[in-house]
């Protein structure tokens, strides 16, 4: 389990990559992983391409994310999800608040 974030050369743009599991474990690595950040970042990028597993408390940690980037105005896109986690953030309908890709 791993928290990575790194800034694309926009300089806008925030990636977040979890690694692994996705729950309660990662909170504070998550929360770090933006939150320290610079005003500059207008745009982030969740990516789940590597992540094996998702609870609530991840679905919290998003919408937690959603809040901090600016709420309904927040620009935040989940992208390469495997199709058990795209099953949960559907049945969650979290297409409803983030893009999904």
């Amino acid at each position: 389990m791993s928290i990575e974030a790194h800034r694309r050369d926009d300089g806008q743009t925030l990636v977040i990559r979890v690694d692994g599991r996705f729950d309660f474990s990662t909170h504070q690595a998550f929360r770090d992983a933006y939150e320290h950040g610079d005003e500059a970042i207008v745009r982030y990028v969740v990516d789940l391409s590597d992540t094996t597993y998702l609870d609530s408390s991840a679905l919290g940690m998003l919408l937690l994310l959603r809040d901090h980037a600016g709420g309904d105005q927040a620009s935040i896109s989940i992208e390469n999800c495997n199709s058990d986690v795209r099953r949960i953030l559907s049945i969650s309908n979290f297409e409803q608040l983030f893009s999904i890709r």
